[in-house]
């Protein structure tokens, strides 16, 4: 089987790289991003069965060349601008990116006359600000995106929609929830703590900047999150939204003081408001049950694990 990757070169197109190659299955990977990725996690071997292509999904020729060449089997598309802070400082690069490169991809594929399926990743952002009386969110659940990104990421939902509908485009789409793990880059909330609670452990910090402590969010190990997209690639129901999540919440002040406990430091903290977004929702946590339903998934990760993982891989980076 042939798999497309796109933004092979991030935080979960790695992890699913790696989870993909470790399968046994002989399937080779086709990746594209503008950046190329360092694959330093993989032995050569495996590097061996990896094709990367340099470039942005902008590119509208570029792609519909790749498409028709490669004739991938499954896509799974990971590219876009993630950070939601980001998609605060310019909206409308945001917006543009994040919908024009998926649509490039629709149209690459459909122009092809090739029926791949595809893997449409989305966000719990799409469920914005909701109450607490509405957790667990379901895929049922309304939208009601509240930040530049996740307005994005209902566009692309909706976008998935009408090609699945009308173009007849074998689509399948994540409302996927906060990821946490080893290579996260520090721009996002727990890897950011892993990082300075290790350089504090190292001596080489003396205070943890952070945001709002008292949000409630879904965190999922990055190597859950993969296995769960392999399933629906292989086992789920075209046309169908799902959640990807643990289903379970957690404050930030909460995997903190988990984090300090395990380096065995006790770094004061200090909250800078520029951290904090303008608007936020106070809980977010999801159910995955037609997950688990259509596909069998199961968590392998606790949070405890993944946050040890993190530590260890900071530990390294720093020294």
């Amino acid at each position: 089987m042939k798999y497309l990757i796109t933004g092979i070169s991030g935080f979960v197109g790695g992890h699913y790289l790696e989870y993909i190659l470790s399968k046994g299955s002989g399937a080779c990977v086709l990746g594209i991003d503008t950046e190329r990725p360092k694959f330093d996690f993989l032995n050569s071997s495996k590097c061996k069965r990896i094709k990367f292509h340099k470039g942005s999904l902008m590119d509208k020729a570029r792609v519909k060349n790749l498409i028709k060449k490669a004739r991938p089997d499954f896509i799974i598309n990971l590219a876009s601008y993630s950070s939601v802070a980001r998609s605060w400082r310019d909206p409308a690069e945001c917006f543009v990116n994040n919908t024009n490169i998926f649509l490039n991809l629709l149209e690459a594929v459909r122009e092809a006359g090739i029926k791949t399926k595809i893997l449409s990743v989305g966000s719990s952002e799409e469920y914005g600000v909701v109450d607490r009386e509405n957790i667990p969110l379901t895929e049922k659940s309304p939208l009601n995106p509240a930040n530049p990104y996740a307005v994005a990421r209902v566009a692309q939902e909706e976008i998935s929609k009408v090609y699945a509908a009308g173009y007849g485009t074998p689509l399948i789409c994540t409302r996927s929830f906060n990821h946490i793990g080893p290579r996260q880059r520090d721009i996002f909330v727990v890897s950011s703590f892993a990082k300075q609670v290790m350089e504090g452990k190292l001596k080489r910090r003396r205070k943890i900047i952070c945001g709002n402590l008292e949000i409630v969010r879904d965190f999922i190990d990055v190597r859950d999150v993969v296995r769960a997209y392999d399933l629906l690639l292989q086992k789920g129901k075209i046309g169908q939204i799902y959640n990807v999540c643990s289903g379970q919440g957690h404050k930030l002040s909460e995997i903190l003081d988990m984090l300090q406990k395990k380096a065995g430091t006790d770094i004061p903290t200090e909250v800078n408001r520029d951290l904090m977004r303008p608007v936020d929702s106070p809980v977010i946590i999801g159910s995955y049950a037609k997950l688990r339903k259509d596909t069998g998934f199961k968590l392998k990760h606790t949070i405890a694990g993944s946050l040890c993982d993190m530590l260890e891989y900071w530990k390294a980076q720093i020294r």
